[in-house]
């Protein structure tokens, strides 16, 4: 086991395992000493393959045990579906002694995690994230949300879990496409800070060390968050590839993945960037190599001129202005101040 300290306004281990350990129960009891009741939250897909062990291994620990499961899927992620959630622990009686366990990707790590900041003002959360996308990024830094109909992770808080449990051997069932799609954030991370780990996945495509990725993104982050919890300065430069990324999924009702919005989203700015001479001319083509080595799209599939209302509805909109995260050099990016019309012109720089 590996283990990175997530530091913040609550302080919590991810531990990173091959599989799910033995005593999982035991480290839940561990980060959340007085729950007597484990709710566990997950979608059908993953609720089939890993729901029943994890509960025999809550069970095993003395915790009385309940689980939700809700479809697969983005279009999941809705008013909906978090008050579904409310209602079952409710139901179910958690108090605030107990813990929601979030057992599943990024979708079931957002709803389980707005749904415990705020059932009975909040209670104890914990991630057990079963994608490369949830394990390297959106199961650490406790930001949690849904979408709304103007928008993606609209409505939301900031709520940190008690303990993330990354078991690698999850990465094993996913379709090669869904691997390639977290890919899209650990590229992130290395165009980023990390040009270490950029050349790691040059050299080995998607058969890249599993644990040393998932690692080496999380103590990534761990800097970010520990520097700018609240997503006021620092931390804004995660949103690398995002504005344009969020804009595709909303534009393709979300049959558009995330990892492959924010791939192209990247490839877009960079290549912008490029062309004002922000960055060095090369690094376009050598992100977009890297992204289709791995699989992952690099052109938009729509003109700017039809994402526009979706990037204007963009949640990171201050006044009339955006901070767009543009790369400067491999390792190294900057925060740009755009207004509407920058921001299109832009975009449509990296389109053409």
């Amino acid at each position: 086991m590996s283990k990175v300290l997530i530091r913040a306004s609550r302080t919590y281990a991810v531990q990173i395992e091959d599989r799910l350990p033995g005593d999982a129960g035991e480290r839940v009891r561990a980060a959340v000493p007085g729950a007597a009741r484990a709710a566990i939250l997950a979608d059908d897909t993953v609720w089939a393959l890993y729901g029943p062990e994890l509960e025999d291994r809550m069970t095993a620990a003395g915790l009385t045990v309940f689980h939700h499961v809700f479809p697969h899927g983005e279009a999941s992620k809705n008013a909906s579906t978090y008050i579904e959630i409310l209602e079952w622990l409710s139901r179910c009686r958690i108090d605030r002694q107990d813990v929601l366990i979030a057992l599943g990707g990024g979708v079931t790590g957002d709803l389980g995690g707005f749904a415990a900041a705020t059932y009975l003002r909040g209670i104890a959360y914990i991630q057990i994230p079963t994608t490369l996308l949830a394990m390297v990024d959106s199961s650490v830094g406790g930001k949690t949300a849904i979408d709304l109909p103007a928008g993606k992770n609209l409505a939301g808080a900031f709520w940190q879990p008690s303990l993330v449990l990354c078991c690698c051997s999850a990465l094993d069932t996913l379709p090669r496409e869904t691997l390639a799609d977290g890919c899209a954030e650990v590229v992130k991370y290395g165009v980023l800070c990390d040009g270490e780990l950029f050349r790691h996945l040059e050299e080995r495509g998607l058969d890249f060390r599993r644990a040393y990725v998932v690692e080496r993104c999380v103590r990534d982050k761990q800097d970010f968050v520990s520097r700018d919890e609240f997503d006021r300065g620092a931390r804004k430069l995660l949103n690398l590839g995002h504005t344009l990324g969020h804009a595709l999924e909303q534009k393709s009702d979300f049959a558009l993945s995330h990892g492959r919005g924010v791939s192209i989203g990247m490839a877009v700015v960079t290549r912008a960037a490029a062309n004002r001479g922000w960055c060095p001319a090369e690094l376009p083509e050598r992100l977009e190599g890297l992204l289709k080595q791995l699989q992952l799209p690099v052109r938009s599939p729509w003109p700017v001129k039809e994402l526009e209302e979706y990037l204007l509805a963009d949640k990171k909109w201050s006044g009339d202005r955006v901070e767009v995260i543009v790369p400067e050099d491999l390792g190294r990016c900057g925060i740009r101040p755009m207004d509407r019309q920058e921001l299109i012109r832009f975009m449509e720089e990296g389109c053409r």
